[in-house]
């Protein structure tokens, strides 16, 4: 799988694969005209959208409903380190909800490709090519 990353203007970098384009751009303090998320956001944004995937996918699954059903992000930063230093994210469910379903909701959105990549990270190699 490759990505083309360009330039487009301003301080917007796109990510493109295949068909699909991943915009960013730096807010305005930063230089930017803030007309799409920073690249950060999108990790950050990535993390809740695929648990949101595996939660979906379970509902799907058994016919539950999704109506009323959101995930909340929360970062929690560490003062310490000067980072994030935890993602916590709550699946609220209505009243209606099936109790039984909450701790299966939870392990469902714990298998998000997203976290297990973070948590196992690849190796990077990063070189010029002229071309």
């Amino acid at each position: 799988m490759d990505m083309t990353i360009t330039f487009p203007g301003g301080m917007r970098v796109d990510a493109e694969l295949g068909e699909q384009v991943v915009k960013t751009d730096q807010s305005v303090k930063a230089g930017g005209e803030g007309s799409a998320p920073e690249p950060f956001l999108h990790l950050l944004g990535s993390i809740g959208t695929c648990a949101g995937i595996y939660v979906l996918g379970f509902c799907k699954a058994r016919n539950l409903p999704t109506e009323g059903i959101q995930l909340k992000q929360r970062m929690v930063w560490d003062p310490v380190k000067q980072k994030i230093g935890k993602v916590e994210i709550d699946i609220q469910v209505p009243k209606d909800f099936p109790e039984k379903y909450h701790s299966a909701l939870v392990r469902s959105a714990d298998q998000c490709a997203v976290k297990k990549f973070i948590l196992d990270p690849p190796e990077f190699g990063i070189q010029t090519v002229v071309v």
